[in-house]
């Protein structure tokens, strides 16, 4: 399937529309352009006309009147519309796949990865729509009842990250949709076209159930224009924003002045810690997918390999062999590891984190060589690198999207390790490879992993979707996908119903009108 007739079955063209309310698109061409390149060539794949101010405005307007519309159908007939949904991802799955890879980098089997994440959530959103509950409690006043019920919240803000163009939209959008919410969508300016495409899949279902514009929308623009008016904008009630921390930090600050609502999905720094007793079969592969998958750029890349010094050179053996026969490469090459950095700015990135491990003290094990030659042209390809650590140093303590890996060393007992992974500020996703009973459960206990993923013998990377999803300190402390986290997307409402002939008060006050 080649590029080309990819972007033709999405009606995706040369130069393209930066705003959409489901089957229209706006028609604004003069406040800029957002050019989308191959990270693995570098070539242009598409533009898109930055959206204006007038184009939110149209968009914002579509998107509330939809939702005094959406918010009153039952909630098992959202379903049914993310059902199609779901169903129409299934037809697309390969070409959206393979645009994924082409726009983002990330390997083939990745990209088709996150559009059946996108198949799974719309699956599991369908189930929740049945079974958005409520509860019901005993009053202490007789002849009343009360119960607790869940009403839709309104108009969504989403705003996403160029490393899951698409799964992540559909983490909140799916989820909302069965929620009674309607959806507007920033995407990031690096993937715009994996978003076009996504909207045109959606737009086809909400044409064949005859629903009206505005349930789906997308917005594409910068994020000082109109990512900063979402932030602002009282219209949206919530904003799910996915990004680096410093970014968290000011949508937090803008959003929290007007009372709004916020889940956030920020930085990790995630760590696997490999005790005496880990098994390094298991291991082995689980470390060196959760560094390298999508080229280091997952919010759960693990980052940190804390390793009993007992086992520490043989686990740095089996690593620098396992590192050696890595294929770095065309990203839609289905023999293909490793895949480019997103752009030449993460390869800087890339570049001067490694300089400053050197200037800590240090040592390159394998890799920290940017590629150049024949196949790597986009000059964004970097060979996944192995360094020797200490915790503490500050390029550790820090966040580089990029396939570095840390090694360092513990002694002792488990709660060591686990001190060492808990003292970074972030606190996502975490590991622990043992076949000891009490390590996992300490490293489960209250005196554990700190993180808001914790998992014992699998890695940090590649959660599933039936478990809410999110971390704790400078990750954000938000939670999307599965279990109970529907509930952000809804207004939490306690009724009382006298059902009576007396007024009685709670806590036994008397207060008798004469």
């Amino acid at each position: 399937m080649q590029l080309s007739e990819i972007l033709r079955g999405f009606g995706i063209g040369e130069y393209n529309p930066g705003a959409s309310t489901g089957g229209q698109w706006g028609k604004t061409t003069d406040h800029g352009v957002i050019t989308s390149r191959s990270p693995a060539t570098g070539e242009a794949i598409g533009s898109v006309y930055a959206a204006s101010h007038q184009d939110y405005e149209w968009v914002m307007d579509a998107a509330t009147k939809a939702f005094t519309v959406w918010r009153s159908i039952p909630a098992p007939r959202r379903g049914e519309v993310v059902r199609k949904i779901g169903l129409k991802l299934r037809e697309y799955k390969e070409a959206l796949g393979r645009l994924v890879s082409h726009e983002n980098g990330k390997i083939l089997q990745e990209g088709l990865g996150e559009v059946q994440e996108m198949i799974d959530i719309a699956d599991f959103a369908v189930g929740q729509s049945r079974q958005l509950y409520g509860f019901t409690m005993h009053s202490e006043r007789p002849a009343h009842r009360m119960y607790e019920q869940y009403h839709p919240l309104g108009p969504i803000g989403v705003i996403t990250a160029f490393n899951f163009p698409v799964a992540v939209w559909a983490w909140n959008a799916l989820l909302a949709a069965v929620c009674g919410d309607v959806i507007v969508w920033k995407p990031a300016s690096k993937t715009p076209l994996t978003a076009i495409a996504v909207q045109r899949i959606v737009a086809q279902v909400l044409h064949e159930q005859d629903l009206p514009e505005g349930i789906f929308n997308l917005i594409i623009g910068g994020g000082s224009t109109i990512g900063e008016a979402m932030l602002k904008d009282r219209r949206l009630p919530l904003i799910s924003l996915t990004g680096s921390t410093p970014v968290g930090k000011h949508a937090a600050t803008v959003v929290s002045n007007r009372l709004g609502k916020l889940i956030l999905e920020l930085g990790g720094n995630n760590a696997i810690i490999l005790t005496e007793h880990a098994d390094l079969k298991l291991a082995i592969p689980a470390v060196v997918f959760g560094a390298v998958g999508t080229a280091g750029q997952r919010c759960t890349t693990t980052r940190r390999l804390i390793v009993h010094e007992a086992i520490l050179n043989s686990v740095q053996k089996a690593l620098v062999h396992a590192y050696a026969s890595l294929r770095i490469g065309d990203p839609l090459d289905p023999k293909t590891h490793v895949g480019p950095l997103i752009d030449t700015d993460a390869v800087r990135q890339f570049s001067e984190a490694l300089e400053q491990v050197r200037h800590e003290g240090g040592e390159i094990l394998f890799g920290g060589k940017v590629l150049s030659g024949p196949g790597y042209g986009s000059r964004c390809y970097v060979e996944p690198t192995l360094v020797t650590a200490r915790n503490d140093w500050s390029i550790v303590q820090q966040e580089t999207f990029a396939p570095i890996l840390y090694l360092i060393p513990y002694t002792g007992d488990v709660r060591n390790a686990i001190a060492l992974q808990n003292a970074v500020p972030q606190g996502l996703s975490s590991a622990i490879f043992t076949n000891d009973l009490r390590e996992s459960e300490i490293f489960l206990s209250e005196i554990g992993s700190d993180c808001g993923i914790a998992n014992v013998n699998i890695g940090t990377s590649g959660a599933e979707i039936g478990g809410a999803f999110g971390g704790e300190k400078d990750t954000g402390g938000g939670r999307e996908s599965g279990s109970d986290a529907w509930k952000a997307y809804m207004r939490r409402q306690t009724n009382t119903i006298n059902f009576g002939t007396e007024l009685p008060l709670a806590q036994g006050i008397r207060f008798e009108l004469s």
